[in-house]
């Protein structure tokens, strides 16, 4: 132990303990704009500096250790002067147009401004102006950037995809997407990571609520949403509620009050996607195709555009089920459409979800009979979901649990913890374990797949049904899925099944789903949406009586030539800019094929 004074408090912490977390065991916080634990401890930012005493220069706090007989001044009038001056020299070359930047409110460098009373810049303004692509689901504005390195970082080390760089020197430094690419040229996953990382706003999400509104006011519209489960896991962060009071039916009901006309839950889709995929694999792996190498999931686009620019030679391993928001644009085109008397060009349909990649996947086309559109028309995060519920003044405590819509009322537990890391593999394999052993297995039988803490490394497990030994891992987090497939490639890893997230921790985690400065949320919301299938009334995505309905009504049967044609894709219709590590191998983007997003 380490034995030290902080602001005339005595402190006792363990060897190799940072000043700022000493500071923080003893109720001091220190301010800070760049520092993320275990991710970016560069000090870069330099307001978290401190005073120690028989020391003329002050220091950082975030990657100074705390020693022995140290006597620190976190709020000496030296450390004042010096944080202040640091804070209007960022300010200088910062955006200070507050009202109208998304982060108002929760904004670490608004706070931190306020907090040190500052009320004006003293330091002429230099604002940086890059070009940017103001279509692409992913916003970047130059002129909000602090430098503080953390998209570099978490796109680097958690994400392995390098997107972002640090160019220049002094004044002339800058943040920029590397390799003289532009973001639509680059290999970027969307899965926005560096928004959630960004302390403000100068990443964000293409805001796309005016569209929204729009559909709702055109009287020949017929605009129908679906919820996706990880939402309910977090809109209630930013609106102040409690998780027993942030129910998806008040969801249901803002969006009513807004002039929404029909309102779902994507855990339906989540059901149905479970029956398509759950066949697939039972059939893929009856037939042999999996001996060499496993078959991967689908409803995540981030992974899906990393698996095309990172390991295009693995696509083929991908399931041909479209995601669960895709299926329900699709069920919502054709069979909702001609159940209400509607044609599939008058359904506005639209999805709340917590991802940025959901964006670009909307772009993708249905193709049906007569009709050719899209699945989705529209998506929207949870972040903007919450900006709307703001911007009616409707108050959330008020809102009230509505019911979601029929013909697609029931969902089940194993539809809801889709959004966690390991809920689409233990949803699959309490279907596969019901088409093989002809019995529902006890709902928790597969919970080994699921994350047991915030680490989100690969988890894996093998189970015997009859005959059959399957072999299956859940992983998330880019970084994690690349040292997984390397392994699988080299042969020292072999699976039947590997689940997918590119967010770590799952949909929970994703980059459209609100933010908190230096926390990391994906494992409590995980939890939120386990708790809600352990007293779901129905556990498994095959008992789930709507679906049932819609095969005997619709679709047939699960993997029928009808469900192939509305539930499932070809992977190989878009493609991916490949990463600059594939383009050195030979391969070419075919000019014939367009770009998602």
């Amino acid at each position: 132990m380490v034995n030290l004074k902080i602001d005339n408090i005595d402190v006792s912490v363990k060897e190799g303990t940072t000043i700022m977390e000493a500071a923080a065991s003893a109720g001091i916080g220190i301010p800070h704009l760049c520092y993320w634990k275990g991710l970016n401890e560069i000090a870069a930012c330099r307001v978290c500096v401190v005073e120690i005493e028989g020391k003329d220069k002050l220091i950082t706090a975030c990657n100074n250790m705390a020693e022995e007989g140290m006597v620190v001044y976190t709020n000496s009038r030296k450390v004042r002067l010096d944080r202040r001056r640091t804070v209007q020299l960022i300010l200088s070359e910062h955006d200070c147009l507050c009202a109208t930047c998304v982060r108002s409110g929760n904004c670490s460098l608004q706070k931190i401004a306020n907090d040190l009373n500052i009320h004006d810049t003293i330091y002429e303004k230099h604002l940086e102006e890059q070009p940017w692509d103001s279509t692409f689901p992913l916003i970047r504005d130059s002129k909000k950037c602090i430098k503080c390195m953390r998209c570099v970082q978490v796109c680097d080390k958690i994400q392995s995809l390098n997107i972002w760089d640090f160019e220049g020197t002094g004044s002339r430094s800058t943040i920029n997407v590397t390799r003289n690419r532009t973001i639509r040229e680059a290999d970027c996953s969307l899965c926005g990571q560096c928004i959630t990382h960004c302390p403000v706003g100068a990443l964000r999400e293409r805001d796309d609520t005016e569209k929204l509104w729009k559909a709702i006011a055109d009287p020949n519209k017929t605009v129908v949403v679906q919820v996706a489960p990880a939402v309910r896991a977090a809109f209630g962060e930013s609106l102040g509620l409690t998780r027993e009071q942030a129910t998806v039916g008040k969801i249901f009901d803002a969006l009513k009050k807004m002039g929404v006309d029909y309102v779902f839950d994507t855990s339906f889709s989540a059901d149905l996607t479970i029956m398509e995929e759950a066949n697939e694999f039972l059939e893929r792996y009856q037939k042999g195709e999996l001996r060499d190498r496993p078959m991967f999931t689908s409803c995540c686009p981030g992974w899906i555009r990393f698996i095309k620019s990172q390991f295009p030679e693995l696509v083929p391993q991908l399931s041909s089920a479209k995601s669960p928001m895709q299926m329900f644009g699709a069920i919502m085109k054709t069979y909702f459409a001609d159940q209400i008397g509607k044609k599939p060009e008058d359904i506005y349909s639209v999805a709340i979800m917590p991802c940025l990649a959901k964006k670009g996947e909307a772009n993708m086309e249905l193709y049906y009979g007569e009709y050719a559109g899209h699945d989705t028309d529209l998506v929207i995060t949870t972040r903007e979901l919450c900006r709307m519920i703001r911007s009616t003044n409707l108050m959330p405590t008020l809102l009230k649990d509505v019911e979601p819509d029929r013909l697609f009322r029931d969902s089940s537990g194993a539809g809801v913890i889709f959004g966690a890391t390991g809920g689409v593999m233990e949803a699959a394999l309490r279907t596969a374990y019901f088409q093989i052993m002809g019995e529902n297995c006890e709902p928790d039988a597969f919970k080994v797949v699921r994350a047991d803490n915030d680490d989100f490394d690969v988890q894996e497990a093998e189970f015997k049904l009859k005959d059959i030994t399957l072999r299956v891992a859940a992983v998330s987090g880019l970084a994690n899925v690349r040292k997984l497939i390397t392994a699988i490639q080299r042969g020292e890893k072999h699976y039947d099944f590997v689940e997918v997230m590119a967010c770590p921790g799952g949909c929970v985690g994703g980059g459209g789903q609100p933010q908190h400065d230096g926390y990391e949320m994906a494992y409590e919301r995980g939890q939120n949406l386990y708790f809600l299938d352990k007293n779901a009334p129905i556990r498994h995505s095959h008992m789930n009586p709507d679906i049932w309905n819609l095969y005997n009504n619709f679709l047939g049967e699960p993997l029928s030539h009808k469900a192939h044609e509305l539930l499932h894709t070809d992977h190989n219709r878009w493609e991916m800019p490949r990463s600059p590590e594939r383009n050195r191998n030979g391969y070419v983007i075919n000019p014939n094929l367009k770009l998602q997003g």
